[in-house]
């Protein structure tokens, strides 16, 4: 007789196996399933069509789109494949397999009710008792977009390859007209030619109105941009006592510039610096998360590089989350959010600003550290408040609670998750794709503070 165990691969079973013995009681499938699958999905019902075969029920593929986000697995041709490789996912998907076209399709289309369905995942988590705004904290961090820095054209190369290419086509045409055809390579197909460069000419003309259209709606912004740096280097001399030091900002000029780039792969798009050195296609995520569980309660995505004009947009968002989820009291945010107009802005909302107006030394004076600065005079500025209340005890350590809240969110999005680039492209698409990381983070946070209070009661 054998001591080893038998391989039974080939059996046959009395009753068929039922799904919910596939997995733990506690695992994150599960518990998708129990918070996704109740949501409220009439506007997804009522869109869907009423010809041909039964569709896959909207609540479904939500679900799966969620678990997929939640485990790092991004693309529809890979969430379809591990319906059919992943206890998990076979659960999740109830033993169903949408074709990736099916996943796409259904992502892209409802991007905006899946928004709708993060909003009810924080109503369900301030039912669990895992949520209550109070303290928010604002970060962004730039994303890879779907398409390569190398399908980018400049302004400036535009209007050298325009000459180029014209001189190309010019040369060509009187080939074709010349009496004599020996002069023609062995090979070379004229019309074709012709035809190819015509086609670029088309596609860098077309370029060139987008990339025109683009500064002239960044000279629309540019002023506040500009007025919101002039604000930093005023409240910075105002702090020093004297003149800041650097280079005083320049105002903004109407019209393209030379360096004014479009990718021709997605328009939308920007070439951004990046951490750890060099320019990448991007687009810039914003997300705003409760300090005291790290649920985000708002995301956006934009194709500025710097956050100074992300501020207003995130506190309309916040003001329009229902009420039931209570009311933000303080704002935490780093330099790069700084502004007068921003400050003004969260006292317009009712919120206290701590925004960082510099970058502040790592080691104070052991003193320095357990002392309160002197009191403001009666005419202070709103400004000059909040520094006030940076500078105190208070406000030094909620501002530390930033660099544990926020960041780790995003870090933990991106290195561990893996989620670092859109699969979908165009800025509405990248923006609904990146709410649903949100909520693919919220729900597994969620799963996570569910299992603390457990243990707790336990």
């Amino acid at each position: 007789m054998s001591r080893f165990k038998p391989i039974k691969r080939e059996m046959n079973y009395l009753f068929p196996p039922s799904m919910h013995d596939w997995l733990p009681e506690q695992h994150l499938a599960r518990f998708i399933v129990e918070i996704v699958e109740p949501l409220d999905v009439k506007p997804m019902e009522r869109a869907s069509g009423t010809r041909g075969s039964a569709p896959f029920h909207p609540a479904l593929l939500p679900s799966i789109l969620v678990y997929g986000y939640a485990t790092g697995v991004f693309s529809s041709r890979n969430l379809e494949h591990a319906t059919y490789d992943s206890v998990a996912f076979r659960f999740v998907a109830a033993d169903e397999h949408p074709d990736h076209d099916t996943l796409n399709t259904f992502r892209k289309r409802f991007l905006k009710e899946i928004e709708g369905l993060m909003v009810q995942g924080l109503m369900i988590a301030r039912t669990m008792g895992v949520l209550k705004l109070g303290n928010i904290a604002l970060d962004g961090s730039k994303l890879n977009a779907n398409a390569s820095k190398h399908r980018a054209l400049s302004y400036g190369h535009i209007k050298q390859l325009d000459v180029q290419l014209q001189g190309e086509v010019t040369t060509l045409m009187e080939l074709a007209e010349a009496a004599d055809n020996e002069t023609i390579p062995d090979g070379m197909n004229l019309p074709e030619e012709i035809t190819r460069r015509g086609d670029r000419l088309k596609a860098i003309a077309a370029a060139t109105i987008k990339i025109e259209q683009h500064a002239k709606e960044r000279f629309e912004q540019e002023p506040a941009d500009y007025q919101a740096k002039l604000d930093t280097r005023a409240a910075k001399s105002r702090d020093r006592g004297k003149p800041a030091r650097g280079t005083r900002p320049v105002p903004p000029v109407e019209g393209a510039r030379d360096k004014d780039q479009i990718n021709l792969t997605d328009e939308e798009s920007r070439i951004m610096k990046v951490s750890g050195g060099g320019f990448d296609q991007c687009y810039n995520g914003q997300l705003a998360v409760d300090m005291d569980h790290m649920l985000i309660v708002t995301t956006d995505t934009v194709q500025a590089c710097n956050d100074t004009q992300q501020v207003a947009p995130i506190l309309k968002q916040l003001k329009a989350l229902p009420g039931e989820l209570g009311q933000p009291v303080h704002l935490v945010a780093d330099t790069g959010d700084f502004s007068e107009a921003n400050v003004k802005a969260c006292g317009e909302q009712a919120m206290t600003p701590l925004i960082a107006m510099k970058r502040e030394a790592h080691h104070l004076d052991p003193l320095a550290r357990w002392a309160d600065p002197p009191p403001l005079k009666e005419d202070a500025t709103e400004v000059e408040r909040m520094r006030q209340g940076l500078l105190t005890r208070a406000g030094r350590a909620l501002y530390a609670k930033r660099k544990c809240t926020v960041e780790p969110v995003i870090g933990i999005i991106k290195a561990i998750g893996g989620f670092r680039q859109f699969s979908l492209r165009g800025l509405e698409h990248v923006k609904g794709e990146w709410n649903l990381v949100a909520m693919a983070w919220n729900v597994k946070r969620m799963f996570v503070l569910a299992g603390s209070c457990r243990a707790a009661t336990a």
